[in-house]
């Protein structure tokens, strides 16, 4: 039913293609340069620029084959074009975790990546619903190895340091959860002193937050004490996602990681605002809305989960969806407006439904309002509040 589901509303929201790729097709230009493919179950964003290529990698079921038949066409993908698997999130019911894992070592070889898997709470699906990847080519990925597990790589250009971490867990799972939440983010800032860096140098974190309803405002707490012991609230606030998921390890919160350490003063990292709504520091949720990060070849921007909250901070169209995601692709709009990209500049989707049966109503949206092409994942969730009913969050990429 799910894979079905799924179908319809990628098939609706991207445009395919099944043009031949060429072995190395993507090598690194003088200059960036941005490149979009679709094909059947994959839709892949190449930013090429000097001594780094970069592959923004979605990747969903398609009707009529195995639901683990994607991971065999990313795998062919990465095999392709030279590239190293950087980080990978997927989304679907722990159930399929092993056999999934299996399936991607059958088609990949060893799994020596962090894989962060995600099962939307208190439904079950019969299909994995989608899996996005990072991945570079051009020059060299350092592992990030935290206590025996792989947790992401460090790589670097003539511009910054980069440094993307994945699954990070707390060891302690049967600790209270405000303390599994706190020494999630010890862990983030140890394996960021693996790769030179600390917490100082991080523009984007996901908290994938099991039976997030319960202990939203523990959670909170503990990302403040940290943010506070460790001075974050004196420099840059990340953005972030934070949405209820389970995963396999039973851990209380699960974390992927995106920090940069410029080289020269050429590199711009900044906090963005939101047009629309009120900063969430506001309300006391400690998150930036966006980040943006500018190099002499490009801009990146990262806008957080977005969800239908009014300009004071409260939920707006209680109980009617439509309304919630409309709101949220135009305060989405609004931010990408403000650092003039338009939709067409989106390399990373992901779309959070509280039920992912009315997935379809999200490419209504998207059809009705003639988006362009988007690479989405589509995923089940709970959003931070009760009366949410969708969450979005992506990336763009511009030109500079």
């Amino acid at each position: 039913m799910i894979s079905a589901l799924i179908k319809v509303v990628m098939k609706n929201i991207t445009t395919t293609t099944n043009k031949p790729r060429e072995t190395n097709m993507h090598k690194a230009p003088s200059a960036a340069v941005i490149t979009r493919t679709q094909s059947a179950g994959l839709d892949v964003v190449t930013l090429s620029r000097p001594n780094l290529v970069e592959y923004f990698i979605t990747a969903f079921p398609v009707r009529g084959k195995s639901q683990f038949a994607m991971f065999e066409s990313v795998a062919n993908f990465i095999r392709e074009t030279g590239a190293v698997v950087v980080t990978q999130d997927v989304f679907g019911p722990c159930k399929f975790h092993k056999p999934a894992m299996m399936a991607m070592e059958s088609f990949s070889g060893p799994v020596n990546w962090p894989v962060a898997w995600m099962e939307g709470d208190g439904y079950v699906a019969d299909s994995i619903t989608s899996t996005q990847i990072y991945a570079i080519s051009g020059t060299k990925v350092e592992p990030i190895i935290l206590d025996g597990q792989p947790v992401g790589g460090v790589f670097e250009d003539n511009n910054a340091r980069y440094c993307l971490l994945g699954d990070i867990r707390p060891l302690n799972i049967k600790a209270p959860r405000f303390d599994q939440a706190y020494e999630t983010f010890e862990r983030m800032e140890k394996a960021l002193k693996l790769a030179g860096m600390d917490f100082s140098n991080v523009l984007r974190t996901w908290l994938y937050t099991s039976r997030i309803l319960e202990w939203y405002g523990d959670l909170n707490k503990a990302r403040d004490k940290f943010f506070e012991d460790n001075g974050v609230f004196k420099r840059l606030v990340p953005a972030s996602t934070g949405i209820g998921v389970l995963n396999p390890s039973g851990s209380a919160v699960v974390s992927d990681v995106f920090a940069v350490q410029p080289k020269t003063a050429d590199v711009e990292i900044k906090e963005i605002s939101s047009p629309l709504q009120c900063a969430a520091l506001d309300y006391r949720s400690s998150f930036s809305r966006a980040v943006e990060l500018a190099t002499p070849d490009n801009i990146n921007l990262y806008i957080s989960g977005t969800a239908s909250i009014e300009p004071e901070g409260a939920t707006a169209h209680v109980g009617n969806l439509e309304k919630q995601i409309a709101l949220s692709m135009d305060v989405v709009y609004a931010i990408l407006e403000s650092r003039g990209m338009k939709w067409g500049d989106v390399s990373r989707v992901a779309a959070y439904f509280k039920d992912i049966k009315e997935a379809p109503l999200f490419h209504k949206y998207c059809n009705e309002n003639n988006l362009p092409t988007m690479p989405v994942a589509v995923a089940h969730a709970d959003i931070c509040r009760d009366d949410l009913l969708f969450e979005i969050e992506l990336d763009a990429i511009k030109r500079r």
